[in-house]
């Protein structure tokens, strides 16, 4: 495990993510009674609470149909960030929730609205907030027009300096809208009743430290910068792999699948990331500008693309980790045929001056047999072999890897001689533990909650960023509906996914790596 000495702390142009003064603001939850409410948002504030980061006098509301009053929403709040938050669980943490408030309505309902700004504006005379207001929209993607449009009526969206004191901003969480046209829909639908920075569309893979550390190793460090190109690099892969299935939202995945899960979301949000140009600044619009260059610099699929660059599959029975597990037909609520695919490999291409040329490999899928997600830079090999007597394959390409989940951090092979008396080469791991720097990393859900409450939108997502990647995706849907069906079920639970994955990437002579614990030196294993 590398260390590192204390160094200065290096403040950057613009913002990528804010640690100083935030103003107090009523944070409305909508979908208050919810699982991504209880298993996240609230453990997420409590932490932020625990840690002194949250500002002082924040004040939160729910909003939801389930008939709850003030005090039981107050215990609520209390037995989830008990049972779900990372720090320890102390009642004054919670102060800032003890006056939690809840207003019970149907999300189509003025009358409920008409409560909520009551609420909120007896909790600004309480509190000082002044004005300053925050809506998290976590529920069904069906909801949020309706939602922000009732909010319009009521006399709650703030849009200038002529509509009273304080901000808005509105917090939705992904699918943004199904394909491209229901993804323009949605946003015109939004900016009808708000401005865009306003609007944070957000995705918690970008506030995970290895994402968020991504700009910073590349355009923080010139011996990593000056190779991140064609010259250097022979192939990038990206693998999200989760052991688990899909935990009974059967009908959630009937719908949408693996590629529109995951692909149109993260996958490609975190590969503009890696593969985009430096920003001027690290303000919010200089890095998005440059992640949809790389959305637009992909092409959209073809037929014949398709069905030589992308590999479904769905997963039946196995056993994964030591236990028996249905197939995905046999998930519940699935239909029983299901043509839904639970896992996709697909090669992309960026047609532009830094990686023309260079296969980008993406792969998930559910039911493998661990979870871990991983970016892997492989360099191109030595142009001539001077330590072995055997083929140049012999001799380990140079391989960078950039760890999110669950062993958060940084490794790189590269070869180093054994020791003795003979040249023998062997390839060795230098690695890298975010835990080293000796502070607790917070959770994605805690720094994209301060960003918002800060008005900085870096790690949110833009509205033509959700469009470039939706047209990549649409464009493998669309091959996909004139090309043969597979013969699903196509892999067992517990195993790397169908044989085509390893064909496709094999083509080119590479293969998927997935990266071993940091204590394992050196231990890549093929998947």
């Amino acid at each position: 495990m590398a260390t590192l000495a204390p160094a200065p702390t290096v403040r950057p142009r613009g913002s990528l993510s804010v640690d100083g003064h935030h103003e107090p603001c009523v944070i409305v939850i909508f979908g208050a009674t919810g699982d991504l409410t209880h298993r996240k948002l609230i453990p997420a504030l409590y932490n932020l609470a625990a840690d002194g980061h949250l500002p002082e006098n924040t004040a939160l509301v729910g909003f939801a149909r389930r008939p709850l009053n003030d005090q039981q929403f107050q215990t609520d709040i209390a037995e989830t960030a008990a049972q779900y938050a990372r720090r320890p669980f102390r009642p004054p943490a919670v102060a800032a929730f003890a006056d939690a408030r809840y207003v019970q309505a149907s999300f189509d309902d003025p009358s409920g609205y008409q409560e909520l700004k009551r609420v909120c504006a007896e909790l600004d005379r309480r509190y000082g907030i002044r004005g300053n207001r925050l809506f998290y929209l976590a529920t069904a993607p069906s909801a949020y027009t309706t939602i922000v449009q009732q909010l319009e009526a009521a006399g709650m969206i703030r849009k200038g300096a002529g509509d009273g004191p304080g901000w808005t901003r509105v917090i939705i969480e992904k699918p943004f809208g199904h394909d491209l046209p229901s993804a323009r829909q949605l946003n015109a639908e939004l900016a009808a009743v708000l401005r865009e920075d306003q609007i944070f569309r957000i995705d918690h893979y970008l506030g995970k430290e290895t994402v968020q550390n991504i700009l910073a190793f590349r355009f923080g460090n010139r011996i990593f910068e000056s190779l991140w190109n064609r010259d250097h690099v022979a192939h990038i892969q990206f693998t999200v792999a989760e052991s688990i299935g899909v935990e009974g939202r059967g009908p959630f995945y009937e719908q949408t699948g693996a590629l529109r899960d995951m692909v149109a979301n993260h996958m490609l949000q975190v590969l503009a990331l890696v593969a985009m140009e430096p920003p001027v600044t690290l303000d919010a619009d200089a890095i998005r500008d440059e992640k949809v260059k790389v959305l637009r610099a992909i092409p959209p699929f073809t037929t014949q693309e398709v069905e030589q660059r992308t590999v479904r599959g769905q997963y039946g029975p196995g056993m994964v980790q030591g236990t028996v597990v249905p197939g995905y037909r046999q998930e519940e609520r699935v239909d029983p045929s299901s043509l839904t695919e639970t896992f996709i490999a697909l090669q992309l291409r960026i047609e532009n001056w830094r990686w023309a040329g260079v296969p980008i490999y993406l792969r998930h899928g559910k039911r493998l047999p661990e979870r871990t997600s991983s970016i892997a830079i492989q360099f191109k090999r030595m142009p001539k072999l001077l330590f072995s007597r055997g083929s140049q394959e012999s001799l380990a390409p140079n391989v960078l890897t950039l760890r999110i989940q669950p062993d958060d951090g940084i490794s790189l092979r590269f070869n180093s001689k054994v020791p003795g008396t003979g040249m023998e080469i062997q390839p060795v791991e230098m690695d890298f533990g975010f835990c080293s720097l000796g502070r607790p990393a917070a959770e994605a859900y805690e720094r994209l909650l301060l960003d918002a409450m800060s008005g900085q939108q870096a790690l949110f997502i833009r509205h033509d960023e959700v469009e470039a990647a939706w047209a990549i995706v649409d464009s493998i849907r669309a091959g996909w509906a004139h090309l043969p069906l597979p013969q699903f079920p196509n892999y067992p639970a517990g195993t790397w996914g169908p044989p085509e994955a390893d064909a496709l990437i094999g083509r080119r002579g590479f293969r998927w790596l997935v990266p071993q614990p940091a204590n394992q030196q050196g231990a890549y294993a093929p998947a």
